[in-house]
């Protein structure tokens, strides 16, 4: 039997759905450990927790359920294209985005409150310790209270992932607090003991939820074990990688990410895979009712006309950023003589003269997530609005999908969307996938050194078969571009097919984080090549302004850099964010800033290294 797992805001809008006889509707959830009147029935429980459903959505706080972000406005703020410039696979000139832009080049500075989408907020814990001290007394069966158990430690659980990702050591506490609490000036936790209680919680929830669909809109035991699978992997990575922390016990983590996906693989989950290799990837992000691809999508947000709407595929065509050369390089070239999947460094069909020979001969993924040449939700686009002849790429000053980098983000667009206009688009956001489990199960799979055929054909090679690449072995062939960091070509090409398979769901920049890689953000960011031959070509419109040239004055103006006898789009070139301004600094970026407002009311809570 397969399922869905739905995840849905459930706000005044959303609650008044249900039939005014439902007199638990009425009720308000309690933060009052003393309101007797309240912890009743398992009705109270369920509005108690569809609390902690509403708070953890609340995007302006919180930054791990994200989706398309709870406001139609906030999309260009902190979403899915936003959220990547944080790392190496996207750059972005739109002012709403310099947040993210600003972190990825280093130049984040401390603030009070929460700074760029990094809230240190606790309110959501407090919620979920409130219920935590209080469902038992609730008079019902023991199997009737487990479920809403297991949602409020699922979400306790994820919270403290956040902050510790974030923070690293962070104050533990598991029992609701008042004003005059003492714990409210205590020290911060080691990250050993948070992530000792993180796994229980998790394991705990996991236990407690139901395996099948037991509500609308509600997480059950696939979804806890996916939220594992992400924390273990990331905890046992991290500590691999991060000798500085002198927690030596990583494989205990990676282990425990074996064991959540020898338990999901169980529920019923699978790729999606109907054997059209142009729409399956693409459909898991352009579909309006994720309900129907319950196969692979495990939790989702939902958006539904007149509750909660959102403007992804508005803000996909109307602000100036783009993706990376960086990434579109990580896709894969398949030469079709030897039926290999090649990095391009080394493929002999491999050519970037023209955008049409970039893409030529690429793991189709590429085509799903950038705009290629000839692709129809494009020329849908420049047909709609009467733009005449179908150009590729929007460079210079082109107006309708502008692109920074030459490299136009594709993943999330649907133009029957986009039509419907400000806060009213409703495609569903895919928030735990099983594809995700399973590239999460053969890394940990690999850094355990077990990692073998039989692993690979059941995790990478059916996300391959989706897109009809050719598989990935135990040896594959090596790329130049990560020579330098000495790693296993196996370990290399499973994170490559996580880039790839993963990218813009909000985990680039962690991966960079726990991998050790935040040298990457140092790297000048580069766009697609152009040389000054191509600014003729009746594509461009003559609309290329080139930085030094005699018509300078005109804007936005591109810088280009040469590279390996070519020229390539600097895309921050004379920005703030520009290579020579750009530094990451392993003993201090690795972790995020604590407030300056939170040190100064607690004189305990000491600020993280190297954070002045």
């Amino acid at each position: 039997m397969k399922r869905f797992y739905k995840y849905m805001i459930m706000g005044a809008a959303a609650l008044g759905m249900a039939s005014c006889n439902d007199s638990f509707l009425d009720r308000t959830p309690t933060n009052d450990l003393n309101d007797e009147a309240f912890w009743n029935t398992t009705e109270d429980l369920e509005a108690y927790c569809n609390g902690i459903y509403n708070e953890t959505g609340n995007n302006s706080s919180y930054m791990f359920m994200i989706g398309y972000n709870s406001d139609p406005w906030s999309v260009k703020l902190a979403g899915p294209y936003t959220m990547e410039a944080m790392s190496d696979n996207f750059a972005t000139m739109d002012s709403n985005q310099s947040w993210a832009a600003t972190l990825a080049a280093g130049r984040e500075t401390v603030g009070n409150g929460g700074t760029n989408y990094c809230a240190w907020n606790w309110t959501l814990l407090r919620r979920i310790n409130v219920f935590l001290a209080n469902y038992e007394k609730v008079q019902a069966d023991e199997t009737a209270k487990q479920p809403y158990l297991g949602e409020a430690l699922f979400f306790r659980a994820w919270f403290y992932f956040y902050m510790v990702q974030n923070y690293g050591d962070v104050p533990l506490i598991t029992t609701p607090l008042n004003t005059d609490s003492p714990e409210l000036y205590g020290e911060r936790t080691s990250r050993a003991d948070v992530m000792k209680q993180v796994l229980t919680d998790i394991n705990d929830a996991s236990t407690y939820l139901p395996a099948d669909n037991w509500g609308e809109n509600r997480v059950t035991k696939g979804a806890a074990l996916a939220l594992k699978s992400r924390i273990c992997l990331y905890e046992g990575t991290y500590r691999k990688y991060h000798p500085e922390l002198n927690l030596t016990d990583g494989d205990s983590f990676l282990q425990e990410c074996v064991n959540a996906y020898n338990e999901i693989k169980d529920l019923g989950y699978s790729i999606h895979d109907t054997g059209n290799v142009n729409e399956d990837y693409t459909a898991l992000f352009t579909t309006d009712d994720l309900s129907t691809l319950s196969d692979e999508v495990i939790f989702y947000r939902r958006y539904e006309n007149g509750m909660l709407m959102h403007r992804m595929c508005g803000y996909t065509v109307n602000l100036r950023n783009g993706g990376t050369k960086d990434f579109v390089d990580d896709f894969l070239y398949v030469d079709k003589a030897s039926n290999q999947a090649l990095p391009i460094a080394v493929a002999p069909g491999y050519n970037n003269d023209t955008p049409e020979q970039e893409f030529a001969n690429r793991d189709p993924r590429l085509t799903q997530t950038f705009l290629a040449p000839g692709n129809d939700a494009a020329k849908e686009l420049f047909e709609d609005a009467n733009l005449g002849k179908f150009t590729y790429p929007r460079l210079g000053n082109m107006t309708n999908w502008p692109s920074l980098t030459g490299y136009h983000t594709i993943k999330y667009y649907i133009r029957e969307q986009d039509k419907k206009g400000f806060g009213n688009e409703t495609q569903d956001y895919p928030i735990f996938r099983y594809a995700e489990v399973l590239l999460n199960y053969a890394e940990a799979m690999a850094e355990l050194g077990k990692c073998d055929q039989t692993v690979l054909d059941e995790t990478v090679n059916k996300l391959r078969d989706r897109v009809d690449m050719p598989h990935l072995t135990t040896t594959p062939v090596a790329d130049p571009k990560y020579a330098k960091y000495g790693l296993d070509n196996l370990i290399i090409e499973i994170r490559r097919e996580r880039r790839v398979e993963l990218s813009f769901e909000f985990l680039r920049y962690q991966d960079l984080m726990r991998w050790a890689w935040g040298d990457k953000l140092k790297d000048r960011v580069l766009g697609m090549r152009l040389e000054d031959a191509d600014f003729n070509d009746p594509r461009y419109d003559g609309n290329i302004t080139k930085a030094g040239s005699s018509n300078e004055g005109e804007n936005p103006v591109y810088v280009f850099v040469a590279e390996d006898g070519k020229q390539y789009v600097d895309a921050y070139g004379g920005t703030n964010y520009a290579a020579d301004k750009r530094s990451f600094d392993p003993n201090k970026d690795y972790l995020r800033p604590i407030p300056l407002d939170a040190i100064s009311a607690n004189t305990n809570l000491k600020q993280n290294p190297n954070w002045q």
